[in-house]
């Protein structure tokens, strides 16, 4: 998982979506009322058409699940899902794109905590390398460990539990061949000599199919020799790098 910009939606479209949202608000609470029947009966609309495009173009050129970052996204995902939390259904902010596996894990459960806020992990609000870690021997998705705090990430575990992001083994293969591409490129750049921040970054974004650059250039990515020597052998080259990933949301 990485962080997403969410990109702003013309007017006449925010206006269809809060619309349908009022139509929703004012026949939830009547009997009978199905949040799933009226998806369905929007999901073909050219408004529903269009905020998918949206979404799709937010993940990029391969249109990976937001959630995972492996699998293809194939339909809209509410965040808040929209049979418990059906004042959230067209909600432009609660809208995602995911894959159908984390679709099924995740299904219409929900963790909140004891202030009723959300405990998963949203790739377009949260940065989250904060909450997640990745295993480099086995490419599992785990959660952060704070030393400051002394303790995991509680919205790390549930993210992780919930997406089932330690179980996958697809999903952990893929990430250790991302992670060794990587690592590759780097250490072959690094061997010509002293890298220029950009070119470097356009370099391993070529081959980062799932966006790990941000686990990558954290301190837990120094780990890894190739990312240590970039450090400590080119200080302002790292930097640099951390500082255009972290304006890029990459």
């Amino acid at each position: 998982m990485y962080a997403i910009r969410r990109v702003k939606l013309e007017p006449q479209i925010l206006a269809d979506l809060r619309r349908r949202q009022a139509r929703v608000d004012a026949r939830s609470h009547a009997a009978g009322f199905k949040a799933q029947t009226e998806w369905n009966n929007a999901r073909q609309s050219n408004c529903i058409k269009t905020v998918r495009s949206i979404l799709a173009r937010m993940t990029g050129d391969l249109e990976r699940c937001m959630y995972c970052v492996d699998s293809h996204a194939t339909d809209i995902e509410h965040f808040w899902p929209k049979s418990p939390y059906p004042d959230r259904m067209f909600c432009w902010s609660n809208l995602l794109l995911c894959c159908a596996e984390c679709g099924r894990f995740k299904g219409d459960r929900f963790p909140l905590g004891l202030a009723g806020e959300s405990l998963l992990v949203d790739p377009t609000v949260d940065s989250p390398w904060d909450h997640l870690d990745l295993d480099p021997e086995t490419g599992a998705i785990t959660a952060a460990y704070s030393i400051e705090s002394g303790s995991w990430s509680e919205r790390g575990e549930r993210t992780v539990e919930l997406l089932q992001l330690d179980r996958r083994e697809a999903l952990q293969r893929s990430y250790l061949r991302t992670l060794r591409r990587l690592t590759e490129a780097l250490d072959q750049v690094l061997d010509s000599g002293t890298p220029e921040p950009a070119d470097l970054l356009e370099f391993l974004r070529d081959r980062d199919d799932h966006r790990l650059l941000g686990w990558l250039l954290s301190p837990r990515g120094t780990c890894l020799p190739a990312v240590a020597r970039l450090r400590d052998h080119w200080p302002s080259v790292f930097e640099d790098m951390i500082a255009r990933v972290a304006q890029d949301g990459s």
